[in-house]
């Protein structure tokens, strides 16, 4: 029987290995992986790996399609795709990945493989908490005369976020460290804001009900009370990372205020509307194809390995990237 490289969970880091090919049941897709990136969850599920759970994580993928399942209609041997996985199957961190169709979408033309190995997870969070969540219209220039903050705009999803929101005709604040100012800027930012507090131009700066939706890619703990106040009536506050202990949703109560978890996961985990994740991925690599998003890939490894990814994993955990880390099949 064939067997194919693996990159799966160690102690504490990442360990190569191998496992048996498998062949598509359904709606999978085989894909032979030609470029694929590290997120936080990568981190966070090597952290917390149980017995049992899927040991190959890597939730970006890139690549073409080696063989299709009886019930896929839409792709073909050969084509070039690219997709977010599920937290319930083997990631991409391997030579071949099986994945289902309706997660995939064709990969942008005009980007190589790992700069479209960036976008998936990330694209897929920024839109489902834009449009899915904040109820912000996604079509060019929809929304003009409302406005959105970021808090953590300089990061992976935040590059994304912003831009779609540029795009969608949103005004864009975003929260980074002065010198990032000019990645926020080329990536749809209208107005930087320094994230230390105490700055002229922080977050003390804006008056109440400055926002019509905050988005944080950050731990809200320390910011809530303060952007309850920054948010419009019957506005929106979102977040994507789990809380470290229990917050008052209360303050939220007289103004009206919907609180959003965005958790991109959730779609295939709870087979819900699985296929939209495949058209959002579509309509980013138009967006992308026509220059109106720009890459957000920062740093490329040259060899998908437990060395690069161990090192990738350590530049991550800084917690200070720009953009995304990438790595080559």
């Amino acid at each position: 029987m064939t067997q194919i490289k693996t990159i799966e969970v160690g102690t504490s880091e990442f360990l190569a290995g191998t496992k048996a090919q498998e062949t598509p049941q359904d709606r999978d897709l085989l894909i032979q992986l030609a470029a694929v990136s590290i997120n936080p969850v990568d981190l966070k599920k090597l952290a917390t790996y149980q017995a049992g759970a899927p040991k190959i994580l890597g939730f970006d993928g890139v690549g073409t399609v080696l063989a299709t399942g009886a019930a896929v209609k839409d792709f073909l041997v050969g084509d070039q795709v690219y997709y977010a996985g599920t937290t319930a199957r083997d990631g991409s961190f391997q030579a071949e990945q099986l994945i289902d169709a309706r997660l995939v979408a064709k990969k942008p033309t005009n980007l190589t493989a790992t700069e479209a190995a960036a976008f998936p997870l990330v694209s897929l969070t920024a839109y489902e908490l834009l449009f899915e969540k904040f109820n912000f219209i996604p079509k060019a220039g929809a929304n003009k005369g409302k406005s959105v903050l970021l808090v953590n705009g300089a990061g992976g999803v935040g590059s994304v976020a912003s831009q779609l929101a540029k795009w969608a005709g949103l005004t864009v604040y975003a929260t980074a460290s002065p010198r990032n100012f000019d990645w926020l800027e080329q990536h749809g930012v209208d107005f930087p804001v320094d994230y230390h507090a105490g700055q002229s131009n922080s977050l003390a700066q804006f008056a109440a009900d400055q926002f019509d939706a905050i988005a944080v890619f950050y731990s809200i703990e320390s910011y809530l009370l303060r952007l309850v106040e920054l948010t419009k009536p019957f506005g929106h506050i979102g977040t994507i990372v789990g809380t470290q202990r229990p917050i008052d949703i209360g303050a939220l109560k007289n103004k009206a205020l919907s609180f959003d978890w965005e958790f991109m996961f959730t779609k295939s985990l709870a087979q819900y509307r699985q296929a939209s994740q495949g058209q959002i991925l579509k309509q980013v690599a138009a967006l992308l194809d026509a220059g109106t998003l720009r890459s957000i890939t920062t740093k490329t490894y040259q060899g998908l390995t437990a060395g690069n990814l161990n090192a990738a994993s350590e530049l991550l955990k800084t917690g200070h990237n720009v953009g995304k880390i990438t790595l080559t099949v």
